[in-house]
């Protein structure tokens, strides 16, 4: 009975052991065929990859030897590089040498024509250049004697002053009586003695001095001075010839020793009169003109100025102190002589100013010439070298330039001209 239990417990185990082993059988097959599946799979892509890895290894192949042929070509190109580089230089040095000579033999042809030329040349510059200097040196020496000469002219005008003076004197003394009582005669007299004066004086009309020229001030009103004297550096000096001279015609004429006192006392207050009228219209601050600070009062008779003076003692200084400076016919033209020699010494300084200018020019230009006469040697000899070596580089040494070209003709390269047999027979030797 036990032994039966027994049996029927090893069956029923051996059934579930069965059951239980079958399960994972089946489970195993599965996980068996997915194995396989996958074996399979990873074996087509090992076959792959090994037909890939072939590829790319015969890919690396065919790159090796391309790169052994591209080395080698390499290898190739730059022994030609080599050899090239040594025949350009070889060239190159062959034309320079050649170029040398042939420029030499030209600078030997041309160089006593050009030295000939260059000669010419510079005469035509240099004998002008002579003329100038000539020039200026006699212009120079002409200013120097007209300057003596102006001096020496101007001591002899002084000297005729004091003759001119009585002969003016004398004049106005007669024309003075012979215009008694004529007062508007009396002033044309006046201003054709003043204008006399200035013809006399060396200065120029219209240039020096001008005559009633019209003039605004600052209020509008015109004013119309009988002579402007110009001055250097624009300056300007008036001269009024205006003043009445009827009470000294009066005394000329009294007959008592009464009647002239009252002439005389009516002659100098008409003249502190129109000392007074000129001095109010300040025509030294008209804007129009840069006068200076006074105006010069002509009284065209000596003696009437002389007669007021010795009445009235202080009646030029009065003026003076109100910027009037009375003047008779001898220092009107002692002044204005002084004028003339200070304008014409403007103008010698002038010309010395400019002859200098001229002359400092002149230098400097004969400065750039020399130095582009020292530039001009330079180039040439810088010429004659490079002419020495372009001709040693075409003629001279193995495989030079005219022998190179020719055995390139002789090759048979197509030219329509010739090299002269001088420059072929000089490149054979």
């Amino acid at each position: 009975m036990e032994i039966l239990l027994a049996i029927i417990g090893l069956i029923v185990g051996f059934v579930v052991a069965w059951f239980f082993l079958s399960s994972k059988l089946k489970d195993l097959s599965n996980d068996n065929s997915k194995l396989l599946e996958r074996s399979s799979l990873l074996e087509k892509d090992k076959e792959s990859q090994a037909i890939e890895l072939r590829g790319e290894r015969e890919k690396v192949v065919e790159l090796n030897n391309s790169l052994s042929s591209l080395k080698s070509d390499y290898a190739n190109l730059q022994q030609k590089l080599t050899e090239q580089k040594g025949e350009i230089e070889q060239l190159q040095e062959k034309f320079t040498k050649e170029f040398e000579n042939l420029a030499n033999k030209i600078f030997e042809e041309k160089g006593k024509a050009f030295t000939e030329t260059n000669k010419t040349n510079l005469s035509q510059i240099l004998d002008p250049l002579k003329e100038k200097i000539k020039d200026f040196e006699k212009k120079v020496e002409e200013s120097n004697k007209e300057n003596i000469d102006r001096h020496a002219s101007l001591r002899q005008q002084l000297q005729m002053l004091k003759d001119m003076n009585q002969e003016i004197t004398k004049e106005a003394k007669n024309l003075t009586e012979a215009l008694k009582g004529q007062t508007k005669t009396q002033g044309n007299w006046g201003e054709f003695i003043l204008e006399s004066i200035l013809e006399k004086s060396g200065l120029v009309k219209g240039r020096e001095y001008v005559v009633q020229e019209s003039l605004t001030a600052e209020s509008g009103k015109r004013y119309q001075p009988d002579v402007i004297i110009k001055l250097p550096e624009n300056k300007s000096i008036i001269i009024d010839s205006k003043v009445s001279l009827i009470g000294y015609e009066k005394f000329i004429s009294s007959e008592n020793e009464k009647d002239q006192q009252l002439a005389l006392r009516d002659h100098n207050i008409s003249i502190r009169s129109h000392i007074k009228n000129l001095a109010s219209k300040n025509y030294q601050n008209l804007y129009q003109l840069e006068s200076l600070d006074f105006v010069l009062m002509f009284m065209p008779i000596e003696p009437a100025f002389a007669l007021a003076v010795q009445q009235d003692p202080e009646i030029f200084n009065d003026a003076f102190e109100q910027n009037i400076v009375i003047v008779s016919p001898s220092t009107l033209l002692a002044t204005l002589r002084t004028i003339a020699s200070i304008w014409r010494q403007e103008n010698q300084n002038k010309n010395a100013l400019e002859i200098a200018r001229q002359a400092g020019s002149l230098y400097d230009k004969f400065v750039n010439f020399y130095n582009d006469l020292v530039d001009v040697g330079k180039k040439m000899d810088s010429a004659k070298d490079s002419y020495e070596n372009a001709m040693k580089k075409i003629h001279e040494g193995r495989g030079n330039l005219i022998s190179s070209v020719e055995k390139i003709k002789e090759l048979g390269a197509k030219a329509s001209k010739t090299l002269p047999p001088a420059a072929t027979n000089r490149a054979e030797e």
